[in-house]
């Protein structure tokens, strides 16, 4: 079994609970993180929808759909960004990383939509960057 994790928004009035693991980590260059998260890129990990949990605060979300089908949520005190989804995936959240409170216990394994990158980051590392959204792995699933 997993270990639990905890996070939360800036100003403490949400949290939530995952109970499984995180998995197809990544730092996500696209136009819409970058303005949503006030950065470079947005690290962030999937997570099935089955084994997140809010704990408190859900009446403090706001969702906003910044493209068609995509819904990011924030807090609506602070400004937090939590988690996003597709209605294309409803089993899966996108969280962001930065709002886990503990080590997730996962780290990046690739750059995602390098072509939209800002211009004054210069990615270093040596992991694998995607002009878009990478190849799905042929065992790859939309549910558990």
């Amino acid at each position: 079994m997993s270990r639990v994790l905890s996070g939360g928004c800036l100003c403490g009035q949400v949290k939530y609970q995952i109970t499984g693991e995180l998995f197809m980590a990544a730092y996500c260059h696209c136009s819409m993180c970058r303005k949503a998260h006030g950065s470079a890129f947005r690290p962030r990990s999937l997570v099935w929808a089955k084994d997140f949990t809010w704990i408190r605060g859900e009446d403090s979300i706001s969702d906003y759909t910044s493209s068609p089908g995509a819904h990011r949520t924030f807090c609506r005190n602070c400004g937090s960004p939590l988690i996003a989804f597709s209605d294309l995936y409803p089993t899966i959240f996108n969280l962001a990383l930065g709002t886990v409170d503990d080590d997730p216990g996962i780290r990046a394994e690739a750059h995602w939509h390098v072509a939209s990158k800002a211009p004054w980051f210069e990615i270093t590392d040596g992991l694998p960057q995607y002009a878009g959204f990478p190849p799905l792995p042929p065992d790859w699933k939309a549910s558990p």
